[in-house]
């Protein structure tokens, strides 16, 4: 049960005076982290953070005010110019002055009565907003504060600026905000009081107070120790929330899988060449996991063509030999035939059988493979999500492998869990996450790398072409294409669109098709599956040498010897998957090359993008860079998929806060796993705070 101590904040926001359902529409356009599919809360205005201030201590005199920059004033009033009868677009203005010099402020549709009260001829006031100047005479128009010299306690010297959406006023926001802050109750401290006084940090409802009203310029920066302490919170909630899960996953018992090394042995003999360091050192890791009798959950991180596949099929070899079946699942129907082409006849040489289960496998076909699994004939099984629908019944399924772990989050790890008698689960990843957000998406899972690339693996070189020099880059392709090469020229659109200026993949296949005639192939993710694998088929055989794609052929699609990428309008694309479609060259023995062709003028980010691509090939460098540009949402995909993004916390600042919620985490839990003491009770209040209700329940569920 939720402690009846938050009940104020868990109320509707339209429990807030003046705050009626259409308000609570605009309201939650600017409230931080994913409140889709519920109504608004008061508690949820709480983490609507000032992004900047205003500073009005600057008084310089009238004279000395320099265009454009807030000021405050203390004035007397002089005359008042009304507009003339029935000439409403002529300003009102009123004429001020100080020692220094004279102002007219100016308002238009003003009611005259209210401006008589503002500023009465010959009253004294502070007046504050942004100053302009006309032919040398001073002018402010619509002041945003004015209050008598006698009440100058009243104007706020710092005023927060916060995010606004159309049709909401700062004034109106302010005023929520506050009567949310006057809704918070007493809560228990859930922090180590020792960690907080080393990090100088204050109780969570006066850090939410400073950063609302503002005592310094400072405090409206992540780096302060107000804003930390919240981040800190927030850290701390999402890193107990994911041990919960693991512990939960962990205590679904597992049982060893443990090998005798037979089929390793055969598999790797069959290998035309030798594992690398890192892929040793992740076997050793895995091989361990799976003799435990817990649950393995272990996330292998390694870049496009770094031999993650290699590394799960002798992890499913080990499950094989103790007798288990083992399920690999892919994102796409192309990636689960193209992990089966390249597991079947290893599988085969080790003696052992496998076989693929996608959407396309239809009536007695797809009757006879499910009757396989279930009687146990088939120890690999692979395929797409297509796996875990309720007709799938394994024999006894021991590991269960994700690729593109991105594409699936928390929940479906759960429900994965849930096939089989809890198998051990080895999730891989082609795009390289930061450190910092593995922590943060992945803190349930021990995580592996391949950093180093398989042997004979050549370096690509990258060059970046304006559009201008589409003419050279044809003619070099037809150069190449005449020494036999194979070339991938990528497009951001399928077809011709009237919003976006950008050449289609349709246009450019038709375009290249009247150049180079039938060896030109076209992929798009709008084809039927059977064509889609035609076209990647044909190319492979060589029977087309150029295929024009959308980002279709982006994940794991394996052509040896392509050894050019063009990516057309590289500017359009982020850097993670600049990498990822860069990594379909450069397999083969073979020099590649890669070419951004790019229409400018580019802004800032698409240049340092195309720089960060031509310094470097490593991805887990290009990942830590892409998170500087674009924030931790867009990384993830959290923006579409809806798993919660930060409210208070900004990754790229807050990174050593990050590693310590989780060494927090992991000690509160080994030492209260159900959080029963005072301080668990506290921490209980906190994973409702930000919106961690599900782990809460995981606690009840045991």
């Amino acid at each position: 049960m939720r402690p009846s101590l938050l009940d104020p904040l868990f109320a509707p926001v339209t429990a807030l005076d003046g705050v009626g359902t259409k308000l609570a529409d605009l309201l939650s356009n600017i409230v931080p982290g994913d409140v889709s599919g519920r109504d608004l809360r008061v508690g949820d205005l709480l983490f609507v953070l000032p992004h900047s201030l205003v500073d009005r201590r600057n008084r310089p005199g009238i004279a000395n005010a320099p265009e454009g920059a807030i000021v405050t004033l203390e004035l007397t009033v002089g005359r008042h110019h009304p507009s003339p009868p029935g000439r409403k677009n002529v300003p009102y203005r009123v004429f001020a002055f100080d020692e220094t010099g004279e102002i007219a402020l100016t308002f238009f549709h003003a009611r005259s009565s209210w401006l008589e009260k503002q500023l009465p001829e010959g009253g004294r006031v502070l007046v504050s907003g942004r100053m302009e100047w006309f032919n040398g005479r001073a002018s402010m128009v619509h002041p945003d504060f004015i209050v008598p010299a006698e009440e100058a306690n009243t104007l706020p010297m710092l005023e927060p600026v916060y995010p606004l959406t159309a049709g909401l006023s700062p004034k109106v926001l302010r005023r929520a905000i506050a009567q949310a802050l006057e809704r918070l109750p007493t809560l228990p401290e859930w922090q180590d009081r020792a960690f907080l006084e080393k990090n100088h940090m204050p109780p969570f409802a006066e850090a939410l107070a400073r950063l609302h009203a503002p005592e310094d310029p400072e405090d409206s920066t992540p780096e302060n120790p107000f804003w930390r302490r919240l981040a800190y919170d927030e850290f701390l909630a999402g890193q107990l929330s994911l041990a919960l899960v693991r512990a939960k996953v962990k205590r679904m018992s597992g049982r060893p899988l443990a090998g005798d090394g037979r089929f390793e042995t055969k598999i790797r003999a069959a290998l035309p060449y030798s594992l690398t360091r890192g892929q040793e050192e992740a076997v050793r890791d895995i091989h361990a996991d799976l003799d435990r009798p817990e649950r393995m959950v272990r996330l292998l991180q390694g870049d496009v063509g770094a031999g993650k596949t290699v590394v799960a099929l002798l992890a499913m070899a080990r499950a094989a030999e103790a007798g288990a079946q083992s399920a690999l699942m892919a994102p796409t129907e192309i990636l689960a035939r193209q992990h089966f082409a390249t597991i079947a006849p290893l599988a085969e040489a080790a003696g052992l059988t496998a076989a693929v289960l996608t959407g396309r496998e239809k009536g007695k076909e797809r009757e006879r493979i499910l009757a396989e699994i279930a009687s146990g004939n088939v120890d690999f099984i692979i395929g797409t999500h297509a796996l875990f629908q309720e007709s799938v019944k394994f024999h006894d399924l021991g590991l269960s492998v994700i690729d593109e772990q991105h594409r699936f989050g928390v929940h479906q790890r759960l429900a994965i869990t849930a096939k089989g008698n809890a198998p051990d689960m080895l999730v891989m990843t082609a795009t390289p996450i930061p450190r910092t957000l593995v922590l943060s998406a992945f803190g349930d899972m021990d995580v592996s790398r391949l950093t180093e690339k398989p042997a004979g693996r050549q370096p690509i070189r990258t060059v970046t072409l304006p559009m201008e020099r589409l003419g050279d880059l044809v003619e070099r392709i037809r150069k190449a294409l005449s020494e036999g090469q194979k070339t991938y020229w990528i497009c951001p659109l399928v077809e011709e669109s009237e919003e976006l200026p950008l050449t289609s993949a349709e246009d450019r296949f038709e375009s290249l098709h009247k150049v180079f005639g039938s060896a030109v192939g076209l992929v798009h993710g709008r084809m039927k599956a059977a064509e889609k694998d035609e076209a990647m088929r044909a190319f492979k055989a060589g029977e087309t040498r150029l295929l024009v794609g959308t980002t279709v052929v982006e994940v794991g699609v394996d052509v040896p010897d392509a050894t050019i990428i063009v990516i057309e309008h590289a500017e359009r694309f982020g850097l993670a998957q600049l990498h990822q479609l860069r990594g379909r060259v450069g397999r083969g023995a073979q020099a590649s090359s890669c070419v951004l062709l790019y229409k400018g003028p580019l802004g800032q980010t698409a240049t340092r993008r195309l720089e960060v691509m031509r310094e470097t090939e490593d991805g887990f460098i290009i990942a830590e860079e892409d998170l500087k540009l674009r924030g931790e949402g867009d990384l993830l995909g959290t923006k579409q998929s809806g798993t919660p993004g930060f409210r208070v916390a900004r990754i790229e600042v807050h990174t050593d806060l990050l590693e310590a919620a989780r060494d927090d985490a992991r000690l509160i839990l080994s030492k209260d796993p159900e959080l029963e003491t005072p301080r668990g009770e506290a921490l209980r209040t906190l994973l409702y705070l930000f919106g961690r209700d599900e782990a809460v329940r995981l606690l009840r569920a045991g």
